[in-house]
């Protein structure tokens, strides 16, 4: 997600890591594509995933959701329904508490 940002291909507003799955809201940067985007992530995480883990493998499933926000939308409140994930899940009682997440409103 860093390389992504960090590269221009996307503009990451707020996301959170939970044990089985990631929530990632980002703006596309110019000359992107979300399947580019998406495929890139998931071809660089699952390596050093399975690098870490000493195993081969899929990691990813093959599709993926996603939700286009429109301009009407409260793209804030998008931010806090995602970092929140972790709470609703019962992994933590207080977001502090939770390592994997950040967003660009703190």
């Amino acid at each position: 997600m860093r390389v992504l940002h960090e590269s221009g291909a996307v503009n990451s507003l707020a996301w959170v890591v939970m044990p089985d799955h990631v929530h990632w809201l980002f703006q596309l940067g110019k000359a992107q594509t979300l399947s580019s985007v998406v495929k890139g992530f998931k071809a660089r995480s699952a390596q050093r995933v399975n690098r870490y883990l000493d195993r081969q493998g899929a990691l990813w499933q093959k599709a993926f959701y996603d939700h286009a926000v429109r301009k009407e939308e409260d793209i804030q409140g998008i931010a806090r329904y995602i970092v929140a994930n972790p709470l609703r899940a019962g992994l933590a009682e207080n977001i502090g508490d939770y390592p994997l997440w950040d967003a660009i409103w703190l």
